[in-house]
């Protein structure tokens, strides 16, 4: 599951619970679609995105989660309340996908790629900084949460 990009992933589950919504007939879920909060909810996630690519380039650090190495370990901005803030702003983004169409199946999408980050692209992550930042990420890990 490493091999693609978890923005890959979650571009790939919207799909396939698109698709699954269509075979459906995609069936409502009452009292949704919610456009304006999943508009609010897409662009917060694309703000926390984009802010935090920004704190990498400028740090001169390491985007590719599958990098053997990253020169900074970035504690600064969105990375103060969450140790994760871009896979944070995937899960909010598909979620918001999900309340725009506001077909049950496409509540899949943000489960899932939940699931692949914390169990799978997290902890891979994780143990590469602790392996390269030593007692600086053990440090930065207790102060802040993985996700919020």
């Amino acid at each position: 599951m490493l091999h693609f990009p978890p923005p890959v992933w979650a571009l790939a589950y919207v799909l396939i619970a698109a698709a699954m919504s269509y075979q459906a007939g995609w069936p409502r879920v009452p009292s949704l679609p919610i456009v304006p909060l999943a508009v609010v909810l897409v662009a917060i996630g694309a703000a926390l995105s984009i802010t935090a690519a920004m704190l990498f380039r400028r740090e001169r650090t390491e985007l590719n989660p599958t990098s053997t190495t990253n020169r900074t370990l970035v504690t600064t901005g969105p990375f103060r309340f969450t140790r994760n803030p871009m896979y944070l702003a995937l899960v909010l983004v598909t979620f918001g996908i999900a309340l725009w169409v506001g077909a049950w199946p496409m509540f899949l999408a943000p489960i899932a790629t939940f699931a692949t980050l914390n169990w799978v692209h997290i902890p891979f992550e994780e143990a590469k900084m602790r392996g390269q930042f030593g007692e600086a990420f053990e440090a930065y890990a207790r102060r802040v949460k993985r996700w919020i």
